[in-house]
């Protein structure tokens, strides 16, 4: 997202919202124009270049013509909270009537949340309204039910509720920083998988695929609320983080602690190939084989991986999908099915897009395409077939 400034033509002066000191009084169609033109050229040579300016233009100009006629607002500087709690429950409203699908109303709110942060940033807004949790509250859930998927609010929020109150007793009973880090990894990959559009794929690592290395802590951005991924078009897409997805997070890394930000979301626990990682590195930093075993003697390679800044490969998707059966037994929700290969053969046509390398998409089906919107929520996809992996990776999923 574009970190400069907004260039406006003889913007009018005003006032900061509560009447504080003076700033400059934009209309909320201008920073519009301005946001939609910064991300249009972002990638002009793309081949989808535009495709996520066109999607968010859409849905930030009914915004835009939604606050004038409700609200008979048009500057930004007169935006408070309130009116994007309003906006929230407009979408929780279209939500129960069946026009929208909660994913789809989070993903609009989204939109209009991240042009309000880039707004932050280029000094015409002193704070985000619709980063407000009073605001983002009002939002429709987005674990309503799937009974035909299998995965229905009730074995949801069982789930959840479950890793939740295990994180929640490890910090704040007298545990080991090993145990309160392993809660808080297992919250954090729960709430992405049940609250967020991520995939498998595109949060933990493929074997059999160079791209897919896994996401690392750089790609999260805790401020607009997103991730980038690589996405099936094999272009790289900012996927909207919800809140109930942000807070687990940011717990996590404050355990995890990772020395640098290509560190993994989620590394692997399987010694040989963290190890194995740490040989190749160390080699290539001009250490002999002599060398990186008399360190390895001395320390574990996840001591020395840490200790180097040597960021240790992913969980693979087998390994993640054996954890998430292992929560689920004991939350008492039974297997996390269907099989990835259900799950896409249910999914309505067309309900994920492509991106463009540096234009993102939107991450939900083409938006003003259909007047309803299809209610079947995403279930947990991991995009790696059981019995699809080989011998190799099981044994590496079994120590993930």
């Amino acid at each position: 997202m574009a970190r400069s400034s907004p260039a406006f033509a003889t913007p009018a002066a005003g006032t900061r919202r509560g009447g504080e000191s003076p700033v400059t009084d934009i209309a909320i169609a201008d920073a519009v124009d301005a946001y939609i033109e910064r991300k249009a050229l972002g990638d002009p040579d793309g081949s989808g270049a535009g495709t996520y300016a066109a999607n968010a233009e859409s849905v930030l100009r009914r915004w835009a013509d939604w606050l004038a006629a409700e609200h008979d607002l048009r500057s930004l500087s007169a935006l408070e909270d309130a009116h994007m709690r309003s906006y929230a429950e407009v979408l929780r409203g279209r939500t129960d009537g069946g026009a929208y699908a909660p994913s789809t109303a989070r993903t609009y709110y989204a939109v209009v949340r991240a042009f309000l942060s880039w707004c932050v940033r280029g000094g015409i807004l002193d704070s985000n309204p619709a980063a407000a949790d009073a605001a983002a509250a009002a939002l429709p859930a987005t674990v309503d039910g799937d009974a035909e998927a299998g995965w229905n609010a009730d074995r949801r929020r069982a789930l959840e509720g479950y890793v939740r109150e295990r994180a929640i007793a490890a910090t704040s009973e007298d545990r080991d920083r090993e145990t309160r880090r392993d809660r808080l990894r297992e919250y954090a990959l729960v709430a992405l998988l049940l609250y967020s559009d991520v995939r498998g794929s595109e949060l933990f690592r493929v074997p059999r695929d160079d791209r897919r290395t896994g996401a690392v802590w750089d790609d999260v951005d805790f401020y607009t609320g997103t991730i980038r991924v690589l996405g099936r078009s094999q272009r790289l897409e900012e996927v909207p983080l919800p809140a109930a997805v942000r807070t687990p997070l940011r717990r996590y890394r404050v355990a995890l602690d990772p020395p640098s930000n290509d560190w993994p979301l989620f590394p692997t626990r399987h010694a040989p190939s963290i190890a194995r990682r740490v040989r190749e590195v160390l080699g290539g930093r001009g250490y002999d084989d002599g060398e990186i075993e008399a360190l390895l003697s001395e320390s574990t390679a996840t001591e020395l991986a840490r200790e180097r800044s040597i960021a240790p490969p992913a969980i693979t998707t087998e390994g993640a999908r054996s954890l998430l059966r292992r929560l689920c037994e004991d939350a008492g929700v039974g297997d996390p099915s269907p099989t990835p290969r259900d799950v896409r053969a249910e999914r309505p046509i067309g309900s994920r897009r492509e991106a463009s390398p540096s234009s993102p998409a939107l991450r939900a089906a083409a938006l003003e395409r259909a007047i309803a919107v299809p209610r079947r929520e995403p279930v947990i996809d991991l995009d790696l077939d059981l019995e699809a992996a080989d011998p190799r990776e099981r044994r590496e999923s079994e120590r993930d």
